[in-house]
Parts: C-alpha cells; structure tokens; sequence
C-alpha cells in the first residue's frame, strides 16, 4: 500500500490509547517473522492454504456456508508478501487507525476493521473471480480503516514524505490515493489476473466499505441539553 506520498503522521489527537491497532501491527509482525522462520516453501504452502484465492472461493464445491470457505477472508489479512508489502501496510495503519478506533471505540473497532477486510476480499472475489492468486495481505482492512478516516476527519492534516513541510488535508490525500486505485482497477478489468501483483479491487472495496460502516459503526453523540423558553 505504499504510494509516492508516504504518510507520516497526522494531525488529529486520539484521546484513548490504541491498543487494538499496536495489537494488530504487533500479530502482523510475528506472523511475518513466522514466514520467515518457516522458509519460503512451508510458506508457500500456508499462504495457498490461509491465502484468499478467489477461483477456489468462486468454484466452491462443498456447502456454501462452510466456515473453511469464509476463514481465508480473515486470515489472508495477517500474512505478507515481504518486508515493504508490510513496512507500508503497518505505517498506514498506525497513521490512520488510531483515530478511528478512538472514535468507535476498542472491541467495535475491531469488529468494524475484520468486515471491512472482509468485504474488500469480497470485492476482489467478484471482480476478478478466476484468479488462482492467492490474496494476502492487510491493505483491504486498512483501505477501510482510510474510507473510515475520510468521512470522520476530513479535515485533519496529513504530513507525507517527501514533502513534510508542506501538511496535506486529509480530504485530498486520500481522494488522491482512491483515485489512484480507481484508476489502476479500471485499467485491470478484463486482465488474467491482479494488476501488478496488487490486489487492487480489495483497496477499493476496502475504502467503500469503510467509509459506508464507519456510518453505521459510528457511536451517536449525545444531544446537547437545551434550555426552552
């Protein structure tokens, strides 16, 4: 998920600490230094195995509620593909999610982030239901945590590198970066398989979905009192 405008920091406070975010880089991390652990043939073999391939999803065989079909649309979440796929997944989640889980709160943060991936690796499913690829990877989870961002801080500014010294509103950069998506995944359809090795469909996904439940996740703030004459 890095971009040419890599993210930093951002300017919005979070008032609580995130300590479903640091959990979640924290099990991204361990399960990547596993895959390294176990070699690249063992984890070749996991990642078909926990991997979202959207051709074995699509041509399901057995009962079409089985959990063993579903679980690769979690688990695919918590494996990546080197250390840049989950440097550039993990500094995303750090800069943006703190602040959506301050806003939902830690257990529906959590619920809110496993759908969002959920159904960005439904969106990868339907738009490219034949690849044999499996899907790995934290970006459609965190595309959503993005879309979740963008309706609740749209003011917010975002520091990116290299151009630190000059705060970016939070509105631009990420129309910027959905757009980038938008257009790599208009120019992917119809192609054998994900373009560039990027499961792009699942960023896209990811950021709708985000951006729809962040709506419906959302805690309703208190009305003001009022005093009436």
């Amino acid at each position: 998920m890095h971009e040419r405008m890599i993210p930093l920091r951002d300017s919005q406070r979070s008032r609580t600490a995130p300590v479903v975010t640091v959990s979640l880089i924290v099990i991204n991390v361990l399960v990547f230094l596993n895959q390294q652990f176990l070699g690249p043939r063992l984890t070749a073999n996991l990642v078909s195995l926990y991997g979202l391939v959207p051709d074995d999803f699509y041509r399901w065989q057995g009962d079409p509620f089985a959990p063993a079909r579903f679980l690769p649309l979690i688990t695919s979440m918590f494996w990546h593909g080197g250390w840049m796929h989950l440097i550039g997944n993990m500094l995303y989640l750090w800069v943006f999610g703190d602040n959506v889980e301050d806003r939902l709160g830690h257990a529906r943060y959590l619920f809110f982030y496993l759908l969002a991936g959920a159904l960005a690796g439904l969106t990868q499913v339907a738009l490219d239901p034949y690849s044999q690829l499996p899907t790995i990877g934290a970006s459609g989870a965190i595309a959503g945590v993005l879309g979740a961002y963008l309706v609740t801080f749209p003011r917010a500014k975002v520091v990116t590198w290299p151009f630190f010294f000059i705060p970016i509103p939070a509105f631009i950069y990420l129309f910027l970066w959905f757009g980038m998506q938008l257009l790599v995944g208009l120019g992917s359809l119809g192609a054998p398989s994900q373009a560039g090795g990027v499961a792009v469909w699942a960023h896209i996904g990811g950021f709708v979905a985000g951006a729809l439940l962040m709506k419906v996740f959302e805690p309703r703030r208190p009305v003001p009192a009022r005093n009436y004459y």
